[in-house]
């Protein structure tokens, strides 16, 4: 079985984390994630991340750092390989292209949130690392 590598953008922005709820078209839906894509044929991770968010959200980002991936196999036995960097915007005026709605959350807030499956384990290594400032 083929593993899907998928990048995601940690955002953090004044003590507080961009969380994006899925539209009801895409599949997943409602659920909440961290930005992000598979990566295209002959792009690598830093250029599929900044590729996914400028056409999901119309932002420019600053990729801080790597953190550990996740392997999840999803029902329809799909494996991804979620790759999740920290990240600061560069530019600031959010226009949702996919997502229904985005929120800043606290890192103490993550946990209310439907997150997709694959991304619950990388917040619970996010939150167990990065202390709030």
């Amino acid at each position: 079985m083929k593993v899907i590598p998928v990048t995601c953008a940690i955002i953090e922005q004044n003590g507080k984390i961009l969380c994006a709820q899925r539209s009801e078209k895409m599949k997943h839906p409602l659920k909440w994630e961290f930005p992000g894509g598979k990566i295209e044929k002959d792009e690598g991770l830093l250029e599929c991340l900044h590729r996914e968010i400028k056409e999901e959200l119309g932002v420019e980002i600053k990729i801080l750092e790597r953190l550990p991936s996740n392997k999840h196999r999803y029902a329809d036995d799909k494996i991804i390989e979620l790759i999740p960097f920290r990240c600061s915007l560069q530019t600031f005026e959010i226009d949702l292209k996919e997502h229904l709605k985005i929120e800043w959350a606290s890192k103490s807030q993550l946990g209310k949130f439907d997150w997709a499956e694959a991304d619950i384990p990388i917040i619970q290594y996010y939150t167990s690392i990065y202390i709030e400032k």
